[in-house]
């Protein structure tokens, strides 16, 4: 499988992961997909509350928006779209939730990537075959299962 993944950073974060590791991540959630392209640009609080606005029409920033391609073009392409992750609510997620910073990371990657390839948590049954695949891939990288309720805190708040 070939994938070649575009990594921006649009804001500079000392917690946020290497080359290596997205890479990683993200081939570990496409599994068998074919060759595929995405982007994943990471940014700050000020730029995803204007995408979160402007696309979803939710006030502030958010850990993750996914933008599936869906061109119509005369012949498929193998571009999968775009993630775009904020880093500080993806600090400050981990942090609450009593995570480390790298599985929170890979959680939202792995999440992101899974709604580019289609899956949804729109409805309880959706929600469950999708939170089932993240959590299996997750513990194949050896990271704790994402839904977890820690002591003294909520389940993890809902991605998008």
């Amino acid at each position: 499988m070939t994938i070649s993944i575009h990594i921006q950073r649009a804001c500079t974060s000392e917690e946020s992961p290497d080359e290596a590791s997205i890479r990683h991540w993200v081939t570990a959630a496409l599994r068998t997909t074919d060759a595929l392209e995405l982007s994943i640009r990471i940014v700050d609080e000020q730029e995803s509350a204007q995408l979160n606005r402007q696309y979803r029409e939710k006030p502030g920033p958010t850990n993750v928006l996914s933008f599936p391609f869906d061109a119509v073009v005369p012949e498929p392409l193998p571009i999968l779209g775009d993630l775009v992750i904020c880093a500080p609510v993806v600090v400050q997620e981990a942090t609450q939730q009593n995570k480390s910073i790298n599985a929170h990371w890979a959680h939202m990657i792995i999440h992101g990537v899974l709604h580019l390839l289609g899956y949804d948590h729109s409805n309880e049954k959706d929600s469950e075959i999708m939170e089932s695949l993240e959590t299996e891939i997750l513990l194949g990288l050896d990271f704790p299962e994402p839904y977890l309720e820690s002591a003294g805190n909520e389940k993890p708040s809902e991605h998008h």
